[in-house]
This record gives C-alpha cells, sequence and structure tokens, in this order.
C-alpha cells in the first residue's frame, strides 16, 4: 500500500502529456454499501497517474484496497479522508457520486487565488437524462464554496456523454491474452472433454463463466436455463455459499479469492460468460468482449427498470431480432423483473449470436473517447493550465 501519511502531491512518473506540468487531482470517495464506489475511483485515480497527472485518492475506507491494488502506483497516493481537512487543495477536484466534500477542504478550494476545477463524477447510465445533464454546471451561493462552480460529468456510452473508463492498451492487452493459460495457472482450467454450455458434446472442454451477484440473484432458476457443460467460477460473495447446493448434473463450481482489479479484468478476458454487478465490474464485463449478464443494483422505487432497458436498447441495437428478445428476457428474468421462460435458456443457448453483439458492442466503445481523456481535456480548458 502507499504510504497515507503524507499529505503532499506524489511527484509524476511521466510528463503531462501535452507537454505542460501535470495536473493535480483530488479525487473523494465514500464507500457505501459494496465495493463499485471504490472501485471505479481507484481505476480513475490509476489511469491518471499513468498519463502522467499527479494523484490523490481521499476515502473513507481504504482496506479494500489491500486487495484491489496491493503495490504501489507511480503519481497516486491513497489517503485517509479526514486527513484532507489540513490538505490545499489541487488543480482538479472530483467528488465520486455525489459523496459530497468535507467543508474545510471547500472552503480551502474558495480561498485559492485560482479556484480547481470542481467535478462531480455521476453515475453511469445509458437513459436520456445523462445526455442533457452532462457538462451542465451548478454555481455555489451559499456555504463553504460559495463563488465556486460545480460541474456534473456524466459517463456514458455515445459521444455526448463523459464516455467510459478505457485504458489506452485496454483493448489490445485483452486481444492478446491466454485465458486458458491463465486460467489452467490458477487451477482453474476448464475439463477437457466435457458437454458444452449448449448441452452437446464434442467441443472438448466446459464453458466457463465468472459469477458477481448481489444476494438476492435468483441462482437456481439461472442455474437451470444454463443447463450442462459449465464451470462456474464464483467471486467472493453470497453465491459462493449459495451456488454448490444448487448445481445441476453437469456442473461445477469454484469458489474464488479476492482479485486485484487487474487480475479480475484477466478473469473476465478469460471466460466464455460473465455475470457482473453493480457499475465497476459492469464495464469492465463490457470491455472483455465476451457476453454479459448484468445484475443491476436494485433500487427501492423501481427506478432500475428503466435504466436496465435503457442499456439493452443501446446494447442490443443492430442485433438479431429473435436473440436479442431472448436476452432482453433473459436480463428481465435475472433481475427479478419478469418470469422465467424458455427464452431465458435459449439466449444462453445462442452463443454465436451473443459473442458476436458482445464485441460488435466493444467496437462501438472503443471508437469513442475514453472518460479519462474526457475528463482531462475538460480540465485542461476549464483550469487555462494548457499552452
Amino acid at each position: 500500500m502507499p504510504d497515507v501519511t503524507a499529505e503532499s502531491f506524489p511527484a509524476s512518473p511521466t510528463p503531462a502529456t501535452n507537454g505542460t506540468r501535470p495536473l493535480r487531482w483530488d479525487l473523494f470517495c465514500r464507500v457505501i454499501d459494496n465495493y463499485g464506489d471504490i472501485g471505479v475511483s481507484l481505476r480513475l485515480a490509476r489511469d491518471l497517474a499513468q498519463r502522467g497527472d499527479a494523484v490523490r485518492l481521499w476515502c473513507d475506507d481504504l482496506t479494500p484496497l489491500a486487495w484491489m491494488q496491493a503495490t504501489p502506483i507511480d503519481g497516486l497516493r491513497c489517503l485517509p479522508w479526514a486527513d484532507s481537512e489540513q490538505a490545499a487543495p489541487g488543480d482538479v477536484v472530483v467528488e465520486t457520486f455525489g459523496c459530497e466534500l468535507p467543508a474545510r477542504f471547500v472552503a480551502a478550494m474558495a480561498a485559492r487565488a485560482t479556484a480547481p476545477v470542481w467535478i462531480n463524477l455521476e453515475y453511469l447510465s445509458a437513459e436520456d437524462y445523462v445526455e442533457r445533464s452532462h457538462g451542465l454546471k451548478s454555481p455555489q451561493f451559499s456555504g463553504p464554496g460559495a463563488g465556486l462552480t460545480k460541474w456534473f460529468f456524466y459517463p456514458g456510452f455515445n459521444e455526448r456523454t463523459g464516455g467510459l473508463l478505457r485504458e489506452p492498451d485496454l483493448i489490445e492487452n485483452a486481444a492478446a491474452h491466454d485465458g486458458a493459460a491463465w486460467l489452467a495457472e490458477r487451477g482453474w482450467a476448464p475439463a477437457a472433454g466435457s458437454p458444452t454450455g449448449s448441452g452437446q458434446p464434442g467441443e472438448g472442454r466446459e464453458r466457463v463463466l465468472s459469477l458477481f451477484a448481489y444476494p438476492q440473484a435468483p441462482l437456481d432458476d439461472f442455474l437451470e436455463a444454463l443447463g450442462p457443460g459449465w464451470l462456474l467460477l464464483l467471486c467472493p460473495g453470497a453465491p459462493q455459499t449459495a451456488v454448490p447446493p444448487l448445481l445441476r448434473r453437469g456442473q461445477r463450481a469454484i469458489a474464488l479469492p479476492p482479485l486485484t482489479q487487474n487480475d479480475y479484468d484477466r478473469l473476465l478476458w478469460s471466460c466464455d460468460l460473465n455475470l457482473v454487478r453493480g457499475e465497476d465490474s459492469f464495464v469492465r464485463g463490457q470491455w472483455a468482449g465476451q457476453p454479459m449478464l448484468w445484475q443491476i443494483y436494485f433500487q427501492d422505487d423501481g427506478a432500475h427498470g428503466p435504466k436496465l432497458e435503457a442499456f439493452l436498447d443501446a446494447s442490443l441495437a443492430g442485433a438479431d431480432s429473435a436473440w436479442a428478445a431472448d436476452w432482453r428476457a433473459l436480463s428481465q428474468a435475472w433481475n427479478g423483473l419478469s418470469a422465467w421462460t424458455p427464452a431465458c435458456a435459449a439466449a444462453l443457448r445462442e452463443r454465436p449470436a451473443a459473442e458476436a453483439q458482445a464485441r460488435a458492442w466493444r467496437a462501438k466503445l472503443s471508437a469513442q473517447p475514453d472518460l479519462v481523456t474526457a475528463l482531462r481535456a475538460f480540465a485542461w480548458r476549464e483550469t487555462g493550465l494548457s499552452s
């Protein structure tokens, strides 16, 4: 873990890409009830640092970093939230997901001769409001930040949003990855000579899926629809104890230890199907270019339903209509929004259509600017520090 006692910005390991001095970023994150917030914040902080900027990540719970990112990152310091009240703000301040900055830090922002760029990085959604809200500003008329301006930055799935987190070499690394060898090195290799995920023998090995899910996931129905010939790699969480008693004939499961973010990416690249949840793994599942089933974060007011439909509308556009209807039915059932039907099992059997759409969707997203590129361009414009 990086030293968390110093208040100064870390030295930048490389010159900034535009030839000027590196920007200094303060990122704030609160860990709510899962690891999605800190996962997104860490990926953002690491990507900024690796592009030559200096970053401080302030968090109210640093313990997840012990397994998410166990080694130091040049250009990044991970610091306790409380220590920010004695810190001098940098050039850009990002509050992730409306976490609300400490009042003393906001007052220090307002006291700077040149105010920092203040950005609220919002949650990811494919809904229409994202395009309308991205880039809007909110002048602060009262409180410790009076006189400052907060900007709203929305990740998204097209050029009218802030884009998605994507490191410059991500797609190339995924393409070069040897999934079979990586799984074998860890003792998670599929068995040879087993039925395929379609239930038909002959392709020579089990299919492999990764499963990262919330406790309310309908595991019994899913396993029935899945059929034989699958090895389930269970990420830490409730499914590690819930799945084994529910396995059908021809299905196996292995409980995985906590993985670093880099290893989790490699797990996704190695699997034939990825079940992901929340936001961080959701984005990484799309970059894997493999069929992906998303369990959206449940909301009591039902807001997760339209959010899921908006994503399905975007990601299934242009797909074979019969398969897309089946995959929509599967996604709705997996999220408790509709009943399990034969269409759900049909979606899992139609692998060629699922694989083709996953790659087409990734290619479409890859053609758009990534989130860090968009954030840095916005920050340089608003700070006026670029040459």
